[in-house]
């Protein structure tokens, strides 16, 4: 039974929307601007949803990073990767999507057909260059909360998603390569934390089988296959569907846990288990550096098989290749 089968019982703490900018500690370059995100349910339904937006310091974001959370967690839960991306010169848009409903299928986790759900949360970025479009919207008034405005939102971007969420996000991916062909040509990676498979459908399948025939790299950094992740689920079908030589790491004593950092609580450690300081570290650096290198389309070696640093944590058991 996978950790978000078992927490499907625990209620999933609601975050609260901040009114003004926040810096997220006193050694961060990035400012912090929580809203709300207007997202299509069906034809009659629309959520306002929370968001937060991460802005670096640098006038000019080098690309936007869309950063899905996972079954029964929240935007809050991902702050700590998001703050890493930021500090690199990032802009962040971390929303909180339902995890499950029993009616409307509204939710990032698939226990019934969500396609439609995703469908319009490909949208956010499929129409984001049109200016009353929801992320449009969303973004203007987080720019002016954080002291912003008339600094426009980057078209290239990359989608990363923990758990359940890389699982969406696989999906959405392929939606936006299907549906908006212009907005996927600045997709510039897809990024897969210990990526779990939603109960009922195919959605990481079906996206993963689009994708594998583009050039978009898609990475992930998962953990061991074990009860919290259901087994590597996700990884597992990863391997299954894209032939490619690299397709990311596997943090050899990693948890479930890793990709939330230190902004994760007792819903994932309870049962995915503490993380450890080095692979919390090295999961950052690897989704940041291949980010950044994915945007500027440049390989630094170091973080690459046969580069130092990777070789290093391969060398010491670490890390293992996924290929």
């Amino acid at each position: 039974m996978s950790l978000r089968r078992i927490l499907s019982t625990l209620l999933l703490s609601s975050v609260a929307l901040v009114a003004t900018p926040t810096a997220g500690n006193a050694a961060a370059t990035w400012t912090k601007a929580s809203t709300t995100v207007s997202i299509a349910c069906s034809s009659s339904s629309t959520l306002s949803q929370a968001a937060n937006w991460y802005f670096p310091s640098t006038a000019t974001p080098k690309a936007l990073v869309y950063l899905q959370h996972g079954f029964s967690r929240s935007n809050a839960n991902m702050e700590a990767l998001a703050g890493k991306y930021a500090d690199a010169g990032f802009l962040v848009f971390v929303p909180t999507l339902p995890s499950s409903t029993a009616s409307n299928n509204c939710a990032v986790n698939n226990t019934g057909d969500n396609t439609t759900f995703l469908n319009n949360v490909a949208a956010l970025i499929g129409e984001a260059t049109v200016a009353t479009s929801s992320l449009a919207r969303s973004y203007t008034t987080a720019a002016g909360l954080a002291g912003r405005t008339g600094q426009a939102m980057p078209a290239t971007y990359v989608i990363a998603g923990h758990s359940a969420g890389g699982d969406a996000v696989s999906y959405i991916a392929n939606r936006l390569r299907t549906t908006w062909p212009a907005a996927f040509a600045n997709l510039k990676l897809v990024q897969l934390l210990d990526p779990v498979l939603s109960p009922k459908g195919t959605n990481m399948a079906t996206g993963l089988a689009g994708l594998a025939t583009t050039s978009t790299p898609i990475y992930a950094i998962s953990s061991p296959p074990y009860t919290a992740n259901d087994q590597a689920s996700g990884t597992t079908e990863l391997l299954k569907d894209v032939d490619r030589p690299f397709l990311g790491v596997r943090l050899t004593t990693g948890s479930h846990c890793d990709a939330e950092g230190s902004s994760t609580n007792f819903l994932c450690t309870l049962l995915g288990g503490s993380s450890k300081a080095a692979n919390v570290t090295a999961l950052q650096t690897f989704a940041v550096n291949w980010a950044t290198d994915a945007v500027a389309g440049s390989t630094t070696a170091t973080y690459y098989p046969g580069g130092t640093y990777y070789q290093g944590l391969l060398t010491a058991g670490t890390i293992t290749t996924l290929s």
